[in-house]
Order: structure tokens, then C-alpha cells, then sequence
């Protein structure tokens, strides 16, 4: 693995051995007005067993055409990935935190390999219930991390793209359910649909939109009303 990468993932895999399985874990969707939580584990192999692969970066760094082709070698090159989602219903019941830990909990269970060391992005979760550790700004510094980032990306933003053809109007096809500018003007006149979060929109609904409304998108994660977890 490259000096572009932190040292934890080499010194973790020179403790125990480049076998060692290490399942790198973030989520996408904490701050949309609407869908999902999506959380991704993903489970690399050892630099010494195939190179990391070139253009691997913090999901919210990477053109989406980037991330698709990414996320498509990624998945070959994985020994396991593991997706998992917490539902609007969910967010609305236990809050984004509490989701978007369910979903990181689900992804873990769904990986085909039992992983020996679990890297999170962010700060430590005690509901998680598996050790592991935190790294904060992981999606950048860890491999593994950002590899799962980039595939949680991907996946969500397909979901979106096709909830989009039941609700057009609403334009998740390209902000993936962000608080943008038209998203909100359009759920001002038609309302909201069985997938915006009605906790979110109360709240984000409230605040300035000269605030909300910073061009990106993706920005309005840091809107969400909780501090960030990931991409």
C-alpha cells in the first residue's frame, strides 16, 4: 500500500499478517432530506497480495463517473463486501446517529468472510457492538475505509436515481435527495413523499436557506443537525 494511505492499515497487517482481514466501514445518506442510510463493509486484500487500486479517494472527492468505475473494481477486487441500509422510517424513529449505526451493524453481518479487525470512519460508536477502531477522516486516510465509501456512494446514489422515476419532480436523479435549492422549492408546493425523512425536513425547513443552500449538493451533510460520521 502506498505512503497516500495511513500506516494503520500496515502496521495492523505487520502485527498479524498480510491474511489478516481488515473491514474498512462507512456510511452515505446522513444528511437528505430524503431515502436511506447506506453503510458499506469492505474487505481488501493485502498490498502485497494486489495493489491498492489507483484513484481510490474519499467518496465526496471523486466525479460520480469516477466512483462508478471505481466502485466496479473495487467489488472484483474485494474478498468480501458487505452492504446495509436503515430505512426513512428508521431515521425518523431512532435518529440519523442510531440508523446510520444499524446500517454500518447490517453490513457487517452481511459480509461473507468474518472480518479480524474492523476500521470505522469517524469517532467510536459503543451501540456498534463490534470492537473496532475510529479513525477520524478515515474515508481519506484508510484504504479499506475509502473503498467502502466509494461503493456505499455508488449504491446509494442508484437507489435514488431510481426512486427518481416514481418522483420526478423532486430531482433526486442528480442531488440524490440532498436539501438543494429546487428539491426544497419543489417539496414547498407538492410536499413531502413516503421517502423524505419527516424529522429532516421539519428541521431543515426551519433553518436559513441562505445557510442550507451551499451549491454542492453533498454540503448539506453538514446540515444534518448531528456531527458527521462520514461522506
Amino acid at each position: 500500500m502506498g505512503s497516500r494511505w495511513s500506516s494503520l492499515e500496515r502496521k495492523l497487517r505487520q502485527q498479524h499478517g498480510d491474511e489478516t482481514r481488515i473491514a474498512g466501514v462507512d456510511e452515505v445518506g446522513r444528511g437528505p432530506l430524503a431515502g436511506p442510510v447506506v453503510a458499506c463493509a469492505a474487505i481488501m486484500p493485502a498490498a502485497s497480495v494486489r495493489r491498492a487500486i489507483v484513484g481510490v479517494d474519499d467518496s465526496k472527492q471523486l466525479p460520480p463517473e469516477e466512483r462508478e468505475r471505481l466502485a466496479a473494481r473495487i467489488r472484483r477486487d474485494a474478498l468480501a463486501i458487505g452492504l446495509g441500509a436503515a430505512s426513512v422510517r428508521e431515521i425518523d424513529t431512532y435518529n440519523i446517529y442510531h440508523a446510520s449505526t444499524r446500517a454500518m451493524r447490517r453490513a457487517l453481518a452481511r459480509l461473507a468472510l468474518a472480518p479480524d479487525h474492523v476500521l470505522i470512519d469517524g469517532l467510536p460508536i459503543k451501540s456498534l457492538g463490534i470492537p473496532h477502531t475510529a479513525v477520524v477522516n478515515g474515508d481519506a486516510r484508510c484504504y479499506a475505509i475509502a473503498c467502502a465509501s466509494i461503493v456505499a456512494k455508488v449504491t446509494r446514489d442508484a437507489l435514488m436515481r431510481r426512486l427518481a422515476r416514481r418522483y420526478e419532480a423532486y430531482g433526486w436523479d442528480h442531488n440524490c435527495g440532498y436539501a438543494t435549492r429546487d428539491h426544497i422549492a419543489v417539496l414547498e408546493v407538492l410536499g413531502a413523499t413516503p421517502h423524505h425523512r419527516t424529522s429532516f425536513r421539519v428541521k431543515q425547513l426551519e433553518l436559513d436557506l441562505g445557510t442550507v443552500l451551499m451549491g454542492d449538493a453533498e454540503a448539506a451533510d453538514q446540515m444534518a443537525g448531528v456531527a458527521p460520521l462520514s461522506g
